[in-house]
């Protein structure tokens, strides 16, 4: 279906692609795997017509091609769903599906009936039930996903570009999602599944091509690989250290929190954070995890809640306040929430400390860039130069900026929500031991995460939510951190 060859691609003077060689066959699905800043969004942009090549060629459905831009690749049968939702919220479903592509009667007038039966048979072929007529935004994160699925189809696509497609999907919303993918697949499309995520490409994809440092590693039949040679080949050594080890000594309670309440999502938490550990903290989408911890430093208008640090009373009465007294919360949507895209790491790494880079209400850059350089080094932040816009890195390299910024502020109490999302093996291997370190150098660190696997891996104790209350406290000393312990708490 798609072949391509000897991709190239540069960026001024940095190459980021050399001479890769990538194809997908009809009616497969294609794992595209490799770290943060390997080349696999550039060569999906290449694809894809979003970005030009400087050399090589790209024969799709048995024509050489050159897409001048997305419009071409999609006539041609080529679609990407991205990561980031594109959907009109306010609009509904059938909107979105045909939007700039409506289907009119004989006055030129949209033709309602024709777009919510078209969009109704989409949904039939995909083996999902989602109303045409319902508003996008009030449809769950998973159902917005199909949408986005049902406009490629709509599109009369051949092949499909799915980058991180379930990085904000719950576990039964991912489930959905690879039913949906193996039926496209049956009914012969390609897909191309982009994703972090070791476990999924292996549930799901029939071939695994890696990427690293912009070069073709090797492609493998998923059923002949195992996890230990995709990492091997994805980072260029063996990785098994992705955790580190457990708690050296855990000491006296450094942090706690008492009653704290969200209306009508938090009731009544309480716990203790203990210097030298990782607290835990999970439950199932919509639990409350993120509510309690955005309540706990009033980033969402808590009811009640009373707090001590190191002993002392404290009130929290928002995040500047909360970040003022050492109490740091890193959001898990770090592209709204957490850096300035626009901005260079410098002034992004400088942003939670202005008040001791500046002077005269000047920003002291030559400080502000000292500060940056030390982080760089020590997240492993790649390109390694601090004039680089945010926007311009990985994900997995933007999500390290976002903790550097963190950890510039000199937290007491970190809390860091998400802290991998989206981010390769390699990097999350690095976050890992940047998180214990922190524990075992006294700072106070609070975890949450979706993924279960982390949860397990980090957590010296664990605090499960469900239904905006913690319904168990497990402890990995005395066994009872365990995966069935986990899932039996979080669900009613």
């Amino acid at each position: 279906m798609l072949k391509a060859t000897g991709i190239t691609k540069s960026f001024h003077t940095n190459m980021v692609l050399h001479g890769v060689d990538f194809d997908v066959l009809p009616g497969e699905v294609h794992a595209l795997i490799g770290e943060n800043g390997a080349g696999k969004s550039t060569l999906v942009n290449i694809l894809s017509g979003n970005l030009s090549r400087d050399t090589g060629t790209v024969l799709f459905d048995g024509q050489e091609v050159d897409f001048a831009h997305p419009l071409d690749a999609m006539r041609a049968g080529v679609s990407v769903v991205h990561q980031e939702l594109s959907l009109v919220p306010n609009a509904s479903v059938a909107e979105n599906i045909y939007l700039r592509r409506e289907k009119t009667n004989a006055f030129g007038l949209n033709d309602w009936p024709a777009m919510f039966k078209a969009a109704t048979e989409i949904f039939q072929r995909m083996g999902v039930d989602i109303d045409p007529r319902a508003l996008a935004g009030s449809l769950s994160v998973g159902m917005q996903q199909l949408v986005e699925v049902a406009k490629a189809i709509a599109l009369n696509a051949k092949l499909i570009f799915m980058d991180e497609p379930t990085s904000s999907l719950s576990e039964k919303e991912i489930q959905e999602l690879y039913g949906v993918v193996n039926d496209l697949k049956a009914q012969g499309l390609s897909i191309v599944f982009i994703s972090h995520k070791l476990t999924e490409l292996f549930a799901i994809s029939d071939r695994i091509t890696v990427l690293r440092d912009g070069k073709l590693v090797g492609t493998r039949p998923t059923k002949q690989a195992s996890p230990e040679e995709i990492i091997s080949m994805m980072v260029g050594r063996h990785l098994n250290d992705l955790y580190p080890p457990r708690a050296k000594s855990i000491g006296e309670v450094i942090f706690k929190c008492r009653d704290l309440s969200l209306f009508g999502a938090v009731k009544d938490v309480s716990f203790d954070l203990r210097r030298g550990e990782i607290l835990g903290i999970a439950g199932l989408i919509g639990s409350g995890r993120t509510e309690a911890m955005r309540a706990l430093i009033n980033a969402d208008r808590r009811l009640s809640g009373t707090f001590e640090l190191n002993g002392q009373a404290v009130t929290l009465d928002d995040p500047a306040d909360a970040m003022e007294k050492g109490v740091i919360y890193v959001s898990e949507d770090r592209k709204s929430q957490g850096v300035f895209l626009d901005y260079d790491m410098v002034r992004n790494i400088g942003a939670s400390t202005l008040d001791r880079q500046s002077r005269a209400g000047m920003e002291n850059r030559k400080s502000m860039r000292q500060s940056a350089l030390k982080f760089i080094r020590e997240m492993d932040i790649r390109p390694a130069r601090p004039g680089t816009r945010v926007v311009d890195l990985s994900g997995g390299n933007q999500q390290k900026v976002l903790l550097a910024k963190a950890l510039n502020a000199r937290p007491k109490v970190l809390i860091v929500d998400e802290p991998t999302r989206g981010v390769d093996v390699g990097a999350k291997s690095l976050i890992h031991k940047q998180l214990r370190r922190l524990a075992d150098e006294g700072i106070g660190v609070i975890v949450v995460s979706s993924e279960l696997p982390e949860v397990l891996g980090m957590s010296d104790r664990l605090l499960v939510f469900r239904n905006g209350t913690v319904a168990s406290q497990l402890d990995n000393n005395d066994g009872s951190l365990t995966p069935e312990s986990v899932m039996a708490s979080a669900v009613d």
